[in-house]
């Protein structure tokens, strides 16, 4: 037996995805099996009770489905014909056992009514589970991943899940690409966040991973979302339990390079009232190397610098998120929750250039730069929402208001000295440099959605949304004179502002003959953005209105079978960073700056899609194209001198093809396989900046995890991950590769689990590139983040890992 878990772990049988027989074993969807869960007592209805379907095979049962109920209760399940033993549980009750429960030609449609729970004051401990919710839950325009069964996220962050999910890259930066565009909408509880914000989706990084329930992609949306991000959208969904009584779960962590933390998820809810709070403290200490060759080219001479970099960024996160779920009755939820944030940081970074009059030449002489940072992020978001469910099912009223309050002070001290080879000093280059910085953002969001069924299957939804922000950056460099004063570098002393109101309504119609479901949406954007430079008292207002269509098509094979064709319009507005003035100035040679006349990206996405679930296993194919105009990428120039600055350009355009797939397979009961591949081609038209800025290229990236159950309750689980080359405007972007190794092992009589896990086991996953323009050639290779291993330890009260498959076809 252990030789056959040795055999998988080492050559991952990816052939299994495609040659397989078991695999293609349709599970036929002849009936149906419904009903409603209320809790005895108060007639309340039980939402996301565990609802599980058993067939009696040879006197041993064989779990055949499951799922949980929705908000109201309510449940429905496909099954082929037999008959089935049902079984309901729910956190704090009795289970409730319905036996020879028939499915037919004269019963294809099996309804249960109300199944009545009586409450149990018994320790809940004993209440054997039966079956664990999928890593994944397919449908073809979203992908739900319940995150907490990824060995892998244990003890990390919100970027090290999204490092871990198919169609998805981040790079050691930490920036997100959803299908190799790095354009892509990211949400949290379908908001906007503070971390997705000044800095990007490198934010998330404060975000502990054991906050996170679930995280679902939409590579194609409809209009009934925003209509900003090109590649689509990830939503990210914090953990809330909605279980009567009280549960709870807690978390330690300990890991090399440091990473101390502790979390909790609790919950307690009382009849009408769910209240529940999610904190996590952690203190991290990420090391960061790295190298850049550059060769800069004047009719003289080619002047090269060699420079590295060593750093190190010590961290104190907190997160506590708090709130409560008030159910006036069956059909009113009104729900209030708080999110506070506190990031305190200390960033060391040493930076040493070699400076050099011809490549291979002797060392003319070497600069250390030292950057001393002091880091405070505060952050805060307040959420009230309402939910009014009407008699008829389907028939909804959402309302929602969200703020949203974000501070950033950057203190920052840099110290630079140039030598002569021989170690000497050369005093009249030595400099010392200040910088304040000061980020703040407001932002207020209004939205209303209302759903209404129109005869058999047919839907119609509307809806409105508004959103206000106004941030600022109060930024300055100065630098130390001869008389020991410090005096503003030219440019970067000022304060620049940045006010965006986005004002939407979208309207969707839906229906359904036959095998064919079909779905239409419009959705209309205004936009009115406009950037100041308070002291140099530049004004630049943009004011614009789009029309975004969306359409989706869906053809039901079976019901675990069903092809889907879709089309939405997206954009890409200038975003704060793209805009701001403000350059970075960490490394004295190489700068990042926005750029104020930057116009939106507009991207025509199409996709064909294709989705099969068998009883062992999930298959999701799409082939995929964008059409994007004015596509935004950032171009490098450098000057005679080797200082380099990196802005964002309107490209003219940019055009992409790709094929994806996606697959989940359980051969044995102690083996389960994932796999996701994506090849993509894209040809770049930069030459509205450069002639020599066009680009074709293709690139392709792999994810293969293969998890084991050993006999003894030990899980093991590996994955690797590829990201071929690519090419840009300006040159490429090398491979990048890594491996992750994690073992979970249930402890405390499953009420613990203990986990061990090491990402980036070789240090491979580094960020290595060349670029090139006019008089200069750069290389660069990265390593932020080094290997890191954690343990973890997590606790549970009164939870469980419950059973959950969803009917995955009827999700649009």
């Amino acid at each position: 037996m252990k030789i056959k878990y040795i055999i998988t772990l080492i050559f991952i049988p990816t052939t299994v995805f495609f040659f397989s027989a078991d695999l293609f074993s349709q599970s036929s969807g002849f009936g149906e099996l419904k009903g409603k869960v209320m809790d005895a007592d108060g007639n309340i209805p039980l939402g996301f009770a565990t609802v599980s379907v058993y067939r009696d095979e040879g006197g041993e049962k064989k779990l055949m489905t499951g799922g949980i109920t929705e908000e109201d209760g309510t449940f429905s399940l496909s099954l082929p014909q037999g008959d089935f033993l049902v079984l309901v549980e729910f956190m704090g009750y009795e289970p409730f056992q319905m036996e020879a429960v028939g499915i037919n030609r004269e019963n294809r449609q099996r309804d249960l009514g109300l199944i009545k729970l009586t409450g149990t004051a018994e320790n809940l401990d004993e209440v054997v589970v039966q079956g664990q919710k999928n890593l994944m839950e397919l449908s073809l325009d979203k992908r739900i991943f319940n995150v907490g069964k990824d060995l892998a996220n244990a003890g990390g962050t919100a970027t090290d899940i999204l490092m871990n999910l198919p169609s998805i890259s981040v790079d050691p930066e930490g920036n997100v690409r959803l299908r190799g565009s790095d354009n892509v909408r990211i949400l949290v509880d379908g908001k906007p966040s503070g971390l997705v914000s000044f800095k990007g989706s490198s934010g998330l990084q404060q975000l502990p991973a054991s906050m996170i329930e679930t995280v679902e992609v939409i590579t194609n949306p409809s209009a009934r979302y925003e209509a900003e991000g090109m590649a689509g959208v990830i939503n990210i969904v914090l953990k809330k339990e909605n279980t009567q009584g009280f549960n709870g779960s807690f978390e330690g962590i300990v890991g090399n390079p440091t990473n101390l933390g502790l979390a909790a998820n609790l919950n307690y809810r009382h009849n009408k009232i769910n209240w529940f709070i999610n904190y996590g403290v952690a203190y991290r200490r990420v090391p960061r190397v790295g190298s850049i060759y550059q060769e800069v080219y004047t009719p003289d001479t080619t002047f090269v610098s060699d420079q590295s970099t060593t750093g190190t960024v010590n961290s104190l996160n907190n997160n506590i998120r708090a709130g409560l779920d008030y159910f006036f009755s069956d059909n009113n939820i009104l729900t209030a929750s708080y999110l506070l944030r506190r990031s305190d940081a200390r960033r060391i970074t040493n930076i040493r250039y070699d400076d050099y009059y011809a490549p291979g030449g002797q060392l003319e002489s070497y600069t250390l730069r030292t950057q001393d940072e002091d880091e405070k992020e505060p952050n805060s978001e307040v959420n009230l929402t309402y939910k009014r469910t009407f008699d008829q099912n389907g028939h909804v009223l959402t309302g929602g208001v969200t703020y949203l309050d974000y501070w950033e002070n950057s203190d920052q001290v840099y110290t630079e000295n140039a030598f002569q080879p021989n170690g000497t000093q050369i005093p009249s280059r030595s400099v010392l440099q200040t910088s304040l910085n000061d980020e703040f953002e407001r932002q207020w969001l209004f939205q209303l959605d209302y759903t209404k069924p129109i005869g058999k299957d047919g839907n119609f939804e509307t809806g409105f949304r508004s959103s206000f922000r106004n941030m600022e950056n109060d930024f300055n460099v100065s630098e130390q004179t001869e008389s020991g004063e410090f005096e503003a570098l030219p440019g970067l002393d000022d304060i620049f502002l940045y006010n965006e109101n986005i004002h939407a309504a979208y309207a969707i119609m839906g229906n359904k003959s036959n095998k064919l479901s079909y779905q239409g949406g419009l959705r209309a954007e205004y936009t009115d953005v406009k950037t100041t430079l308070v002291r140099a008292n530049e004004i630049n207002p943009r004011e614009y209105a789009n029309l975004f269509p969306s359409a989706h098509v869906t053809y039901n094979v079976s019901p675990d079978d069903a092809f889907q064709v879709s089309y939405s319009r997206r954009i890409r507005r200038p975003f704060y960073n793209d805009l701001s003035p403000f350059m970075t100035f960490s490394d004295a040679r190489n700068f990042f700056s926005g750029n104020p006349d930057l116009d939106p990206e507009f991207t025509d996405a199409y996709e064909l899609g294709h989705i099969k679930y068998m009883d062992k296993g999930s298959v999701f194919s799409t082939v995929y194209f964008r059409s994007t105009t004015d596509k935004i990428e950032r171009i490098r120039t450098v000057d005679e001198e080797g200082n380099a600055m990196t802005i964002p350009e309107n490209l003219l355009s940019e055009r992409s093809f790709g094929l994806e797939f996606t697959s989940d397979y359980s051969p044995a009961d102690w083996l389960k396989l994932d796999a996701n591949f994506n090849f993509f081609y894209a040809d770049i038209d930069g030459t509205n900046i450069l002639d020599t800025y066009r680009a074709n290229t293709y690139s392709w990236f792999t994810r293969l995890t293969s998890r084991i159950s050993m006999a003894n309750g030990l899980d093991i689980q590996v994955r690797t991950n590829y990201e071929g080359r690519q090419r840009v405007a300006q040159g490429v972007r090398k491979a990048l590769y890594y491996l992750d190794l994690s073992a979970s092992k249930d402890i405390m009589q499953g009420r613990a689990t203990l986990i061990l896990n090491v990402m980036d086991m070789f240090n491979t996953r580094r960020n290595r590139f060349i670029f090139e323009g006019p008089g200069f050639m750069t290389e660069g290779d990265v390593l932020p983040r080094r290997r890191q291993i954690n343990l973890s330890l997590n606790y549970r009260i009164k939870q469980s890992k419950s059973a959950k498959r969803s009917d995955i076809l009827d999700d649009e």
